[in-house]
C-alpha cells in the first residue's frame, strides 16, 4: 500500500472507524466512512470491520466512483458518499452509521424536531430520508435531499450520516445526533417532549455568535 497524498487521508479513515466502534454507533461492518481529497475519494472497503479495520480496508476512488487504489471493492454506499462530497466546495467528510437510538428513532418520525440547542450545530431539525434498499441510487437521492443545508440527516430503518470538514468532526455531528435522538426517546418515556420554536432557536443562534460559544477564551484581568 502506498503512501502519497493520500496517506493522511487513509490513517484519519482508519481512526475514525476505530472510534465510531468504540463509540458503539456500528456493529461489525455496518458503516462506511471517507475523506474528500482533491479530485478522489478515500473510503472504506464494503464488508471491512470498524473494530479492526486497517489502511488496507481503505481504497481510494475518483469522483465518478472508478477504483485508483487499492485491491478491495468500495462500500457499496459509494453512490451515497460521492453524491455528498460533489455537493459541497472543497474536500470534506462523510461518515454513515447504523446508531441504535437513530435507527429507532427513524422508524418513528419523519423528522426529529430541536429538542436541545445543540442540535443547531447539526442545522436545526434533522429529517428522516425516505426508506429505500441499501447502496441504491433511491437512498442515494434521498439521503442527499433530506442533507439540504444540514450537517446530518437519519436514514428510514437504516441508520444515519453525517458530513463536515474532517472526518473526525464528521463522527462528532454522528454522535451528536445520537445523543440527541436518546434525549428525545428519553423525554417521550416521560411525557410530551418541548421542542424549541423559531424564536428560540433564533436567539441561541445570536447568542452563541455574541458569546463565541464553543470556543476556549482567555480571561482578561484588570491590573489591581
Amino acid at each position: 500500500m502506498s503512501g502519497g497524498p493520500w496517506a493522511p487521508a487513509r490513517s484519519e479513515v482508519v481512526a475514525t472507524c476505530r472510534r465510531a466502534a468504540a463509540e458503539r454507533l456500528v456493529v461489525g461492518t455496518a458503516g462506511n466512512v471517507s475523506v474528500g481529497v482533491g479530485d478522489h475519494v478515500v473510503i472504506t472497503a464494503t464488508g471491512a470491520d470498524f473494530a479492526t479495520l486497517d489502511e488496507t480496508h481503505v481504497v481510494v476512488v475518483d469522483r465518478s466512483g472508478r477504483l485508483v487504489e487499492g485491491g478491495l471493492e468500495p462500500t457499496s454506499e459509494l453512490t451515497l458518499h460521492l453524491g455528498i462530497h460533489e455537493a459541497h466546495e472543497g474536500d470534506v467528510a462523510v461518515v454513515h452509521t447504523h446508531a441504535p437510538v437513530g435507527v429507532a428513532v427513524s422508524t418513528v418520525l419523519a423528522e426529529l424536531p430541536v429538542v436541545h440547542y445543540q442540535q443547531l450545530l447539526l442545522g436545526g431539525t434533522v429529517r428522516v430520508a425516505p426508506y429505500a434498499t441499501f447502496g441504491s441510487p433511491e437512498l442515494a437521492a434521498h439521503v442527499h435531499a433530506a442533507l439540504s443545508d444540514r450537517q446530518a440527516a437519519l436514514m428510514a430503518n437504516h441508520g444515519s450520516v453525517a458530513w463536515a470538514a474532517s472526518a473526525a468532526a464528521a463522527l462528532d455531528h454522528a454522535l451528536l445526533l445520537e445523543w440527541a435522538c436518546t434525549v428525545y426517546r428519553d423525554a417521550c418515556l416521560m411525557g410530551t417532549p418541548r421542542v424549541l420554536d423559531e424564536a428560540e432557536q433564533t436567539a441561541v443562534v445570536e447568542a452563541a455568535l455574541a458569546r463565541s460559544y464553543g470556543t476556549v477564551r482567555t480571561v482578561v484581568r484588570e491590573d489591581p
